[in-house]
This record gives structure tokens, C-alpha cells and sequence, in this order.
């Protein structure tokens, strides 16, 4: 064995390996760099105290002492909050009761509907803006907001879906059997039992929802109508108007708050995916 490792080190395999790595870390750097270089230069000249974007003059905090004097940010960003909270309870509560129904349901069913749940999350966006702008002007309703409220529904109960499936998936199905067994009905099962093993995943798949609300432009901006701005599209009017580093502000603030979301959301669905020791003197 010691042979081999010395003619492998002479034969130069030992080195081309470390290279090989070298060069693999190299080029993974390289790629974080190029996708998150733009978002630091954004959080960076949101503190910039000239007025153009492209040159630093020192720093400030006057863009974000505007941002929150800035009336029309406020009314945009209290409309995407109305929406991404209406959008979530809605399609929390939708995404998880088709995720149990999928589970109890034959397998033949589940085979032609899980296509179809899937089908909001592989139509690109613009696809789906335009069809429920169709459907919404083939059917005299006007674009205000609940059709953003719909609209959004549509696109994340999928995400829903998902997230509650994974969780059901690891989930003994003897337990509400064994609450059945014990006197307890159908609707007391699943409060007692069910819904306190889902909650982490149920509130996951929220976060998530939200987050996609919030930051959600291409459907949102086909179906919004008029007087119905959300933050994504006051931030693209202040683009056309004149570019400060006041959007910089904006968009820093919501890069924190999605990206806290997000971060909370995937660490509720890493807990889920860790497995439970057994407890100790219970049944082997």
C-alpha cells in the first residue's frame, strides 16, 4: 500500500488532485461573486450621498430619511402588504387541505392532479399574466384588489402544496388511527393530531408565500387595473421617472425583510427533515 501511494505521489495524481480542487473553489467563488456583487453594490449606494447611482461621494443616510417621508412608497407598501397577507392565508389554508386530500386520496387521482398543482410553478409568468387577464376581461371583472389577491392565490398554493407534502410524507398515519381508535372524530384527529405535526410546515410554506407576494412584478402588473400599486411596481414607476439612490433604499429594505423570511422558512423545513430520537423506555 505504501508502494502505491508513493508511485501515485511521483506519478503526479496527488497534485493534479489538489489543482483540480483549487480550481473547482476558484471557480465557485468566481460564480458567487458574479451573483452577489450586484446585490452588495445596491446595499452599498443605498448610503451613497450624491444623487446619481454610478458615482460615490460619501455616505448618508438621506435616502432612507426620504424613503420614509415618501407617501407614495408607503401606500404601495401597504398594498403589497395587504395582498401578500390576504395572498397567505388564503393559499395556506387551500395548499394544505389539497396536500392532505392528495394524501388520502387514490393513487390514481393523485397521479393526474399532482401534474396540474405543479403546472403554476413551471408556466412562466408572463404565460399566466396574460391568461388571467383574458379570463378576468372575458368575464366583466374589473382589475382592483382581488384580482391581484386571486392572481396571487393561483401561483403559490402550489408552493404550498409542496412544502405540506414533504411533511406528510414522513408522518405516521397510525397515530390518527389510533386516535380514531380512542374516540376521537375526524375533525378532533386532525386538530389534535395532524395539524401540531404539520404547523412547522404549514408555517414554512407561509413565509414562502409571502415572500413570493411581496416580490411578485410580471403577474401582478397584468392584473392590478388602476390605482392598485404594489411596492415591486412603485419601484419600477420611480425607475422611468428618475433613478436615486433613494430606489436603492427600497429595494435593500425589502431585500432584508424577503431574505429573513426565506431564512426562517428553510430552517422550519431543515427541522422537519432531521429525524426524532426515540424516547427513552418507550416501546422497542
Amino acid at each position: 500500500m505504501t508502494g502505491a501511494a508513493e508511485v501515485r505521489t511521483r506519478t503526479g495524481v496527488r497534485p493534479a488532485v489538489r489543482a483540480s480542487r483549487a480550481a473547482f473553489s476558484v471557480y465557485s467563488v468566481a460564480i458567487y461573486v458574479f451573483l452577489y456583487a450586484p446585490i452588495a453594490v445596491l446595499i452599498l449606494f443605498s448610503f451613497n450621498a450624491a444623487t446619481q447611482t454610478a458615482v460615490w461621494s460619501g455616505f448618508t443616510l438621506r435616502w432612507y430619511l426620504e424613503l420614509a417621508a415618501d407617501e407614495a412608497v408607503w401606500r404601495a407598501g401597504w398594498m403589497s402588504a395587504k395582498v401578500a397577507v390576504a395572498t397567505t392565508v388564503t393559499a395556506t389554508a387551500l395548499g394544505t387541505g389539497a396536500a392532505i386530500g392528495l394524501r388520502r386520496a387514490p393513487p390514481l387521482v393523485r397521479r393526474l392532479a399532482t401534474p396540474l398543482l405543479l403546472l403554476p410553478i413551471i408556466l412562466p409568468e408572463i404565460v399566466m399574466a396574460v391568461a388571467l387577464l383574458r379570463i378576468f376581461g372575458a368575464s366583466g371583472i374589473t382589475l382592483d384588489f382581488w384580482t391581484i389577491w386571486f392572481a396571487h392565490v393561483v401561483f403559490c398554493v402550489s408552493y404550498v402544496v409542496i412544502v405540506v407534502q414533504a411533511r406528510l410524507a414522513g408522518m405516521d398515519d397510525a397515530l390518527e388511527e389510533a386516535a380514531a381508535d380512542l374516540g376521537a372524530t375526524r375533525w378532533v384527529a386532525f386538530w389534535k393530531v395532524t395539524l401540531p405535526q404539520l404547523w412547522p410546515a404549514v408555517l414554512s410554506s407561509s413565509l414562502l408565500v409571502l415572500t413570493l407576494s411581496i416580490d411578485d412584478y410580471v403577474v401582478t402588473s397584468f392584473v392590478s387595473g388602476v390605482g392598485n400599486t404594489t411596492l415591486p411596481l412603485q419601484i419600477y414607476a420611480m425607475f422611468r421617472k428618475h433613478i436615486t439612490p433613494e430606489i436603492n433604499a427600497i429595494c435593500t429594505l425589502l431585500l432584508v425583510a424577503t431574505t429573513g423570511m426565506i431564512l426562517v422558512a428553510a430552517v422550519l423545513q431543515r427541522s422537519l427533515q432531521q429525524p426524532r430520537s426515540p424516547r427513552k423506555g418507550g416501546p422497542r
